[in-house]
C-alpha cells in the first residue's frame, strides 16, 4: 500500500524507485493464488491511483479480476467512472470481495461473476449474465491467464498444456466472441500479454506460446472488427508482482530477485499497468487499434 499523497500515478517521481525495488522471500500459494496472502502485498492503486473520468458511463467485463494486474485495472476503471463485471476463480472470492469493496467505495457498481473460465458454457454465461447487470457492455479486459513453470519439457504433460491454452486463448475467443454480440460502436477490447511473447522464458514454454498467440489474437481481431467501430488492443506486462508468482509461476529459488533484471531494477506493481488498460479503453486512444502496449520496466521488444 502506498502513501496517496507521495505516490500516486500523477505526481512526478523518479520511475526507479517510485516503487521499492523488493527481493520477494521465497514462498508458496496452492494456484490460483491470492492478494491477501502475498508477500510483500502488491501495490493495485487502493490508495495510488487516482481518477480523471476518462470512462465515466463505461459499463466493463473484466476477467481475473480478483487480484493481480485484473485487480488493478478493475479499481483504476471504476476511479475513472466505470461500472465493472469481475471474472474470478470460485477460490478467489476473498480477494474479490476486498475489490468489489474498493469499487463500491468509489461511487460505482461492482457485480462479482465466480466461475471457471476454461469451461466453454461459461464463458457466454459470464457475458449475458454481466450484460444484464450493468445494462449493457462497452468494454471488455481479457486478463485471466495461467501460469505454471516447468523446467523440462518431459515434466510438461499435455493435461498442462490443454489448460494453459484453454485458459490463456482459448477462452479469450470465446468471451470476445459472446462479447461482440452487445458490443455498440466505440467499445473496446483489451487484451492481456507479456514480455514471454517477446522473450520466453525456458522454463514457461506453454505460458510464453499463448502470449504470442494473443499477440496475434488481437492484431487480426482489430481488424475485422475496425468497421464496425470497435477497437481491439493489447497491454504486455513485464514482471509484475502479482499472486502469479507465487502459485508456481516462477521457480521458488528464483522469486528473491524477481524483476531485477530489468533496466529500472525492480519489479512492476500493478497499479503501474492500470493506466495503460485505462488508455486503450478511453476516446483518446482512437485512432489506435491492433497495437500491443509494453509496460515492463524497459525491456526491449520489437
Amino acid at each position: 500500500m502506498t502513501d496517496e499523497n507521495t505516490n500516486d500515478q500523477l505526481t512526478f517521481q523518479n520511475p526507479v524507485d517510485r516503487f521499492p525495488s523488493i527481493s520477494p522471500p521465497k514462498q508458496d500459494q496452492p494456484e490460483p493464488g491470492l492478494d491477501e496472502e502475498l508477500e510483500p502485498k502488491a501495490d493495485r492503486g487502493e490508495q495510488s491511483y487516482r481518477g480523471t473520468g476518462r470512462l465515466e458511463g463505461r459499463r466493463a467485463l473484466i476477467t481475473g479480476s480478483d487480484s493481480g494486474i485484473g485487480s488493478a485495472v478493475a479499481i483504476a476503471f471504476a476511479r475513472e467512472g466505470a461500472d465493472v463485471a469481475l471474472s474470478y476463480l470460485p477460490e478467489e472470492e476473498e480477494d474479490a470481495q476486498h475489490v468489489k469493496s474498493v469499487i463500491e467505495d468509489c461511487g460505482r457498481r461492482a457485480f462479482l461473476f465466480p466461475g471457471d473460465l476454461t469451461d466453454r458454457d461459461f464463458c457466454q454465461q459470464l457475458v449475458d449474465q454481466a450484460v444484464q447487470a450493468l445494462g449493457g457492455l462497452d468494454a471488455l479486459v481479457n486478463n485471466a491467464g495461467k501460469q505454471i513453470a516447468v523446467e523440462d519439457i518431459a515434466d510438461l504433460d499435455d493435461d498442462q498444456v490443454t489448460e494453459t491454452f484453454t485458459t490463456n486463448i482459448i477462452a479469450m475467443f470465446r468471451v470476445s466472441r459472446a462479447a461482440l454480440a452487445h458490443m455498440p460502436a466505440g467499445s473496446t477490447i483489451v487484451n492481456t500479454t507479456s514480455i514471454q511473447a517477446y522473450e520466453p522464458s525456458p522454463h514457461l514454454l506453454d505460458y510464453a506460446s499463448t502470449k504470442a498467440a494473443i499477440n496475434n489474437f488481437t492484431k487480426g481481431l482489430a481488424q475485422q472488427v475496425a468497421e464496425k467501430g470497435i477497437r481491439v488492443n493489447a497491454v504486455a506486462p513485464g514482471p509484475i508482482w502479482t499472486p502469479l508468482q507465487v502459485s508456481d509461476g516462477q521457480p521458488k529459488d528464483a522469486l528473491p530477485e524477481f524483476g531485477k533484471s530489468t533496466p529500472l531494477g525492480r519489479a512492476g506493481q500493478p497499479t503501474e499497468l492500470a493506466p495503460a488498460y485505462v488508455f486503450l479503453s478511453s476516446p483518446e486512444s482512437s485512432y489506435v487499434l491492433g497495437e500491443t502496449l509494453n509496460v515492463n520496466g524497459g525491456m526491449p521488444t520489437p
